[in-house]
């Protein structure tokens, strides 16, 4: 039978009262006492009962994560490491992840939304993939509800957030192609509606222009982030004569996509045409060729969200609650060498 409070108080001859303080560190039990509290119900097998304890503290000590996602699966590798450096993250600090996907700007994502803060499911949410006025950070805002974002937005008032300067690691990829001898630059660029596609697009035509490089209107096509929707993009930029040299895609599955689209039209990407993503998730390493790309520690962002999520949900303000960090260039095959 497992131990309790009681058996505890008994072993030590102190109160029940005491051992309950004890445990959960209480300052007013003496340091010593605390101790001994925490030794003898660990020789004794004590287990806290996590139910009483979250009902007592009236928290749930579990996190939420609404993925912003088409249908019940995902095959974003984007997201896989985000979640993991969540619910890393959490797990160390003893907290559960609940995670749910809906499709976004749904209506069934506004729900879950509402269920969230309305009926205490979760303390503190994230948000990710953020947009110019996001009725998501909107809601959890009026509803003084715990979270922090990925992302920016053009909202009026500040919240927590972690984003990469888009714009800078833009300036980063073009900045690499037209070194490299390139002028027709073309860039699938990711749904419009997403604050992080805005940011790009700006990088890219700002560089272009700082190049003296012209910018044609068909050689900026719009894409889904997904792999089928890079290689639908990447016909059309082959299509446009004088054709593109260099292709910069919003994200790495876009490119792998495009990849293999060229690769189907008969072109030796690297050689023919250059080609570069956005996100270095694991398996652009190994794509064929080797992706040119943004390192962005999407796994460490995960971490980093949810350590301030915590902070948050605990009453403590995070140390840093604006954290914009720059993209690193990771050069590889896919972007061949100079064609001057």
């Amino acid at each position: 039978m497992a131990a309790t409070l009681k058996d505890i108080a008994s072993e030590l001859g102190i109160s029940i009262t005491t051992v309950s303080r004890g445990l959960a560190g209480y300052d007013d039990v003496a340091a010593e006492t605390r101790q001994r509290i925490q030794e003898t119900a660990a020789s004794l097998g004590y287990k806290p009962n996590i139910l009483a304890r979250r009902l007592q503290k009236q928290r749930t000590d579990t996190l939420g994560f609404i993925m912003p996602t088409f249908g019940p699966r995902f095959s974003d590798p984007f997201f896989s490491e985000f979640i993991a450096g969540i619910g890393n993250k959490a797990a160390e600090q003893e907290y559960d992840l609940l995670v749910s996907t809906h499709a976004p700007e749904s209506e069934q994502e506004k729900q879950a939304y509402a269920r969230a803060t309305q009926r205490g499911w979760v303390d503190g949410l994230i948000v990710i993939r953020t947009r110019e006025n996001d009725s998501r950070i909107q809601h959890l805002h009026e509803q003084n509800f715990p979270f922090v974002v990925f992302g920016r937005t053009n909202l009026p008032f500040d919240y927590p957030y972690v984003d990469e300067d888009g714009v800078a690691g833009m300036r980063l990829l073009v900045q690499h192609l037209a070194d490299l001898g390139h002028q027709r630059i073309g860039f699938i660029m990711p749904p419009a509606g997403l604050m992080f596609s805005q940011y790009r697009l700006q990088g890219y035509y700002e560089t272009m222009a700082a190049n003296n490089l012209p910018v044609a209107p068909e050689w900026i096509v719009e894409g889904d982030l997904t792999q089928r929707s890079g290689a639908e993009a990447a016909e059309r930029l082959l299509a446009v004569q004088p054709r593109v040299t260099a292709v910069i895609c919003g994200n790495d599955l876009m490119a792998m996509g495009a990849i293999n689209q060229m690769q189907q039209n008969g072109l030796t990407v690297g050689t023919d045409i250059a080609v570069a993503g956005f996100d270095d998730i694991p398996a652009s390493a190994y794509s064929n060729p080797p992706l040119t790309t943004l390192h962005q520690p999407i796994y460490d962002i995960g971490r980093q969200t949810c350590a301030m999520l915590i902070d948050i949900v605990n009453g403590r303000a995070p140390e840093n609650p604006s954290v914009l960090l720059t993209p690193t260039l990771i050069v590889r095959a896919s972007s061949g060498s100079s064609i001057l």
